[in-house]
């Protein structure tokens, strides 16, 4: 008999506790033994409510991808042209700096080609829209927007990962070296917009 008030969206919110507890790899280190500890309950009982821990991942993952499409979207609410990227750039390290577990499920390609993630490729679809946003604001022009939402990915998470595994240890202002960063990514994609 499942334990009361414990249902489906009651497993996803203990494991996005567990995965925000285990800090920057909350989300690698998420097991059924870990909610199911959370809960109360032996781990048989989760799977009344979710098929495993693969699905569970994915439920998490969703929940993370949809808050990280939340907050570029808030972005994108107060802020517009060039001061776009930017914003959305801060506010893609300040969520991974708030909850770096979260982050980190965010970034996790193991969905890409699974067949059961169908919801998880339309979410990290709707935040490249929002990233291809930003940089259309700049001028990017159509046919090179998804090289450049790639490019300011990978030098954003690229910066983050390094932030959050303390790779900055250089007593040097890490708050200007990421500004120098951004200020880097903005001017060479407004480059492109240059006939």
């Amino acid at each position: 008999m499942p334990r009361a008030g414990l249902d489906r969206a009651a497993v996803v919110d203990l494991a996005l506790a567990v995965v925000d507890d285990g800090g920057r790899t909350g989300f690698a280190d998420l097991t059924l033994s870990a909610v199911a500890a959370r809960a109360g309950v032996a781990v048989p009982s989760l799977y009344k409510h979710v098929a495993g821990l693969p699905a569970l991942r994915r439920e998490v993952a969703l929940v993370c991808i949809e808050q990280f499409g939340d907050a570029l979207r808030a972005v994108r609410q107060t802020r517009s042209g060039a001061d776009l990227l930017p914003a959305s750039a801060q506010a893609i390290r300040h969520l991974a700096r708030r909850v770096p577990g979260r982050y980190q499920a965010v970034q996790s390609a193991a969905w890409v080609h699974d067949p059961d993630a169908v919801a998880l490729r339309d979410a990290g679809a709707r935040v490249v829209a929002e990233l291809s946003e930003a940089v259309a604001a700049l001028g990017v022009p159509d046919d090179r927007r998804i090289d450049a939402v790639r490019a300011v990915r990978a030098s954003v998470h690229g910066f983050v990962v390094l932030e959050l595994d303390g790779g900055f240890g250089m007593p040097d202002d890490v708050d200007a070296s990421f500004d120098f960063l951004v200020a880097g990514l903005v001017g060479g994609l407004e480059r492109l917009s240059v006939p």
